[in-house]
């Protein structure tokens, strides 16, 4: 793109190419696989990312000011098909984080989804990318603790009858999610003690996070981005970045995508610069600190 092209690009398209860029990240997709599943080119997608898409969108946004609404009201957002949704969401727009999370945690606890404290903290899940160590530590703990250890992917198979590789290719990442989120539903209702360790795209569905977050005291395994690759290079596995030629880059993306939602999380706990082994101790210490549980 010439600098005279970028200079004459659109606000809004530019803003929609980031969006669309950063939800293929945190879905952990590749622009091909999006690309066939939208059935458009790698090439439309790639002009719709860098901001020089089909500019009939801006159609849409002109009518959306002309009319004095958004253009979300005028594709028919769902926070915008009520007068209390509008209110609800006039109301919500000038929060903050801190904010927010407290209303989540309200409505949680209006309508009875958000389970107490003392129920949390018996179900313990983790979080994060492949390679942060997510099994390894969780099933440690779980001995620690003396609770079940579960491995959601390995569930979700079971609930499949068959791989995870072969779900989404055979039925598609929606069916993957209706699968995950049944498993995780399956665990909380089995185990009320219980560890937990997660695939790393759970967060990218709201409402299976939601019900994580409700149900289960979350910790975050972070690593660095080069941790991750070494580590899931080291058991054989590449997914979701298969036959890339820039997986460092992918995963960076993927975890960039991904890390506010990560951030949720009640403890973040970093395994970088130090064997799983060594993170041992101070991964125990810490959820028992958090939890009150003695040392």
């Amino acid at each position: 793109m010439t600098p005279a092209e970028d200079h004459n690009r659109h606000p809004f398209l530019s803003t929609l190419g980031e969006r669309v860029r950063t939800l293929r990240a945190r879905r952990g997709l590749t622009r091909r696989a999006v690309a066939q599943a939208a059935e458009v080119s790698e090439r439309h997608l790639a002009n719709l990312e860098s901001g020089t898409g089909n500019a009939s969108i801006l159609i849409l946004l002109q009518v959306a000011q002309a009319l004095q609404c958004s253009i979300f009201e005028l594709l028919g957002d769902v926070t915008t098909s009520s007068p209390e949704w509008l209110l609800i969401r006039e109301l919500l727009a000038v929060r903050n984080e801190a904010e927010l999370r407290r209303v989540r945690l309200q409505i949680g606890d209006m309508f009875g989804t958000q389970g107490d404290e003392q129920t949390r903290g018996n179900r313990i899940a983790l979080v994060g990318l492949r390679g942060a160590g997510k099994s390894t530590l969780g099933q440690y703990l779980a001995k620690d603790l003396g609770y079940a250890f579960v491995e959601l992917s390995a569930e979700i198979e079971k609930f499949a009858g068959c791989s995870i590789s072969e779900i989404h290719n055979l039925y598609g990442t929606n069916a993957y999610r209706r699968y995950e989120r049944r498993a995780l539903e399956e665990a909380i209702q089995i185990y009320p003690e219980v560890v937990i360790a997660t695939p790393g795209g759970l967060v990218s569905d709201s409402a299976t996070f939601n019900q994580l977050l409700a149900h289960c005291f979350t910790v975050w395994i972070q690593a660095t981005p080069e941790d991750h690759l070494s580590r899931v290079t080291a058991q054989g596995d590449m997914r979701p970045m298969a036959g890339s030629k820039e997986a460092l880059e992918d995963l960076k993306r993927i975890l960039d995508g991904r890390s506010a939602f990560y951030a949720k999380a009640d403890l973040c706990f970093d395994t970088s610069l130090q064997s799983l082994e060594d993170s041992l101790p101070a991964l125990r210490r810490q959820v028992r600190e958090a939890l009150k549980l003695p040392l």
